[in-house]
C-alpha cells in the first residue's frame, strides 16, 4: 500500500503523544524524530551512541520542541532484563506510550549463503529480530494504556522479493513482516493498537552508501522526502489501519 499521495499532515498532529524511535542518532531515524517533535510530540531517543543522541536531543530543544528523553541501548548485545529494566522505567516517567518506530538496524555481509558467516548472521537477526520482539514485547502494556497507539516496524523490498547475495537483512526483513502479520492479528480485536510496516525505499542514508558504494546519493531521496509517510502512520489519520503493509512513496 501506498500513503495517499496528497496527505499532508496538520499542525500539532502528534501534540501530546509519546513517542519512542530506534535507531533515533542516524539516518531516517534521526529525521523521524525530529520530525515527530516539530509536530508536537514528546521523542524517546533509543540508540547505542549517546553523543549522536544528544546532538538530537540539543537539536529539538533548539527548534523548541517537546523536551525529549535518551535511552542508550546497544540491540546487539542488551538483554532480556535490560529491555524489562527499559520498560519499567519508562512506565514511570510517562503515563503512557503512544508510538512505537522501530528503525534500528544492521545491513551485515551482502555474501551468498554458502558463504555467509554464522556469527554475522545472529548479529542481524539480534538487531533487526529479536530485538523488536523483545522491545515490543515488553512495551505493549505501555501501548495499551494509550488510547491509541501506533506500531510500526521498518520493512525493505528485500522482505517482500528475496534477492540473491541480501543473506540475513532480506530474511530479517521477511520476518518483520510477518512479525507485523501475526501481531497485527493478535492486537485487532482485542487492543487500540494498530501495527503496520513501512518500505523507506531508496533514501540517503549511511546503510544505503554501504550497500550501494558506487550509487551516486544526489539522486536518491533523502529522509525528509519520506515524512509524510511516517506522519500518517504515526498520527490519528491511520487510525483503524493495521496489518498492512506500506511503502513510504
Amino acid at each position: 500500500m501506498r500513503i495517499p499521495a496528497d496527505y499532508h499532515p496538520k499542525d500539532g498532529l502528534l501534540a501530546g503523544k509519546h513517542i519512542l524511535v530506534t535507531g533515533a542518532g542516524d539516518g531516517i531515524g534521526r529525521c523521524a524524530a525530529l520530525t515527530y517533535a516539530r509536530y508536537g510530540a514528546t521523542v524517546l531517543l533509543l540508540g547505542r551512541s549517546g553523543h549522536k543522541l544528544e546532538a538530537v536531543y540539543d537539536a529539538i530543544e533548539t527548534a523548541g520542541g517537546q523536551r525529549p528523553a535518551i535511552i542508550e541501548m546497544d540491540f546487539a548485545s542488551a538483554s532480556e532484563e535490560a529491555y524489562a529494566s527499559l520498560a519499567a522505567g519508562l512506565t514511570q516517567a510517562f503515563p503512557h506510550l503512544d508510538g512505537l518506530l522501530h528503525n534500528a538496524g544492521l545491513l551485515g555481509d551482502r555474501h551468498p549463503i554458502q558463504s555467509s558467516g554464522y556469527a554475522t548472521w545472529c548479529d542481524v537477526m539480534q538487531v533487526n529480530v529479536n530485538a523488536q520482539f523483545l522491545l515490543t514485547r515488553h512495551l505493549l502494556p505501555h501501548l495499551q494504556q494509550a488510547p491509541r497507539a501506533s506500531i510500526l516496524l521498518t520493512s525493505s523490498s528485500l522482505g517482500r522479493a528475496g534477492r540473491a547475495y541480501w543473506g540475513a537483512y532480506a530474511v530479517s526483513k521477511f520476518a518483520t513482516e510477518g512479525f507485523m502479520q501475526v501481531l497485527a492479528d493478535e492486537l485487532e480485536n482485542t487492543s487500540n493498537i494498530r501495527v503496520n510496516s513501512l518500505n523507506p525505499r531508496a533514501t540517503r542514508t549511511a546503510m544505503r552508501r554501504q550497500a550501494f558504494p558506487a550509487e551516486d546519493p544526489v539522486k536518491i531521496p533523502t529522509p525528509e522526502d519520506i515524512m509524510p509517510a511516517y506522519l500518517f502512520l504515526m498520527g490519528e489519520d491511520s487510525a483503524g489501519i493495521t496489518g498492512k503493509a506500506f511503502d513510504a512513496r
